[in-house]
């Protein structure tokens, strides 16, 4: 029988506080080890040279990475890369600083190993992150991911939300190894998004035209413009509806699109085994976790067969496990990252699914996780 985790033994402390309190106190926790990485990666170890993978000319040496919204400020690029993940996404990251959503604005659905969330892009703004990363020193062949969204304002809507996002894009592409745009937020007060057609199409023409001005240099040392990625809402259900998903794509790759991210959280509460009266008392929010794996595994799988691979998806919700990352592998994503997983699981789950997807590349008789990819989408 497996000796119990440290997490685990304090995971139920650490419950005792609400969710967000919870969030401060590990990433608190965090910061001091920061300050001693190398103790910390001999806790964590590497990943297996076989789980390496290669996307936009940029080295990963491990797939797994952070999700957007663990770390909006970029206060802990170093640490995340001593917990062996291969990239992090910071942010979202807006124009301008923000306070966010009133509190409580965080919650945890244990019995659906779920969080809901509706901070309103709480952050430090795009000179402050794009100062601070300016200045942080980024550890070898750790790939850094910036995350932009619109400011958390109401009235900034058609031109002045794309205006937003441009003054974003330019504090911090220089700074990036890649660019996400969030255009699917589910949690700003207007509940507004850039995934119609004609508002992502007015917003992927300005972007664009904002990276092209001048050459950057991205953060591990890149040259030129950074891969953009568009981050996209969950479908529905396992069901895609394939004609409105299939015109965003495609305006997606008529622009250059490097790449997508599926998914967001998703703003509605289908399948859910937690009590009605505590999804009521909870309120409006994005939903992540496991209730997302299916949606999210079955729009990589849609997004893959779309594009026919070629360009990497980054597979994200409700990976907790190894065989919850094998299967959004073999559906088509290059890559993986992590967030309400690490809630739930601690941050000794960056490893757990290094070994599974390992043994499971054996089981397979595969040679590396790249073959994996794609092979139940084909």
């Amino acid at each position: 029988m497996p000796r119990p985790s440290l997490y685990s033994l304090l995971r139920p402390l650490l419950f005792r506080l609400d969710a967000e309190a919870a969030h401060g106190a590990g990433m608190r926790a965090a910061q001091l080890g920061q300050r001693v990485p190398g103790v910390v990666r001999t806790l964590f170890p590497a990943a297996d040279a076989r789980l390496a993978q290669s996307a936009w000319g940029l080295a990963f040496a491990s797939p797994v990475g952070l999700a957007a919204g663990f770390d909006k400020n970029a206060a802990l690029v170093p640490f995340w890369a001593s917990l062996g993940l291969g990239f992090a996404e910071v942010g979202s990251v807006t124009a301008r600083p923000s306070v966010g959503n009133p509190t409580p604005r965080a919650f945890r659905l244990p019995a659906d190993r779920a969080l809901v969330n509706r901070m309103g892009l709480n952050n430090e703004g795009a000179a402050a992150v794009a100062a601070r990363l300016a200045s942080t020193p980024r550890p070898p062949g750790f790939v850094l991911g910036v995350n932009v969204a619109k400011t958390h304002d109401p009235t900034l809507l058609g031109d002045a939300g794309i205006e937003d996002f441009r003054q974003s894009v330019r504090a911090l592409a220089p700074q990036a190894d890649y660019l996400a745009l969030n255009v699917s937020c589910p949690n700003t007060a207007e509940g507004k998004t850039f995934e119609t057609p004609d508002a992502l199409d007015a917003l992927l023409s300005a972007v664009v035209e904002e990276l092209d001005r001048e050459p950057r240099a991205g953060g591990s040392g890149s040259v030129g413009t950074p891969p953009l990625l568009v981050k996209l809402s969950p479908p529905a259900t396992t069901d895609i509806d394939a004609g409105m998903v299939n015109e965003l794509v495609q305006i997606c790759l008529g622009h250059g699109v490097d790449g997508f991210i599926a998914t967001n959280t998703a703003s509605d509460r289908s399948g859910l085994t937690t009590e009605a009266g505590r999804l009521e008392a909870i309120g409006r929010g994005g939903l992540s976790g496991r209730p997302l794996a299916d949606r999210a595994l079955a729009l990589t799988r849609h997004l893959y067969r779309t594009t026919d691979g070629a360009v990497p998806i980054i597979g994200v919700g409700g990976i907790d496990s190894a065989e919850a990352a094998y299967a959004r592998v073999r559906a088509g994503a290059t890559l993986l990252q992590v967030y309400t997983g690490l809630v739930y699981e601690g941050p000794g789950l960056v490893s757990r699914i290094h070994r599974g997807l390992v043994r499971l590349l054996d089981r397979d008789g595969l040679g590396t996780l790249a073959d994996a990819v794609g092979a139940a989408a084909r």
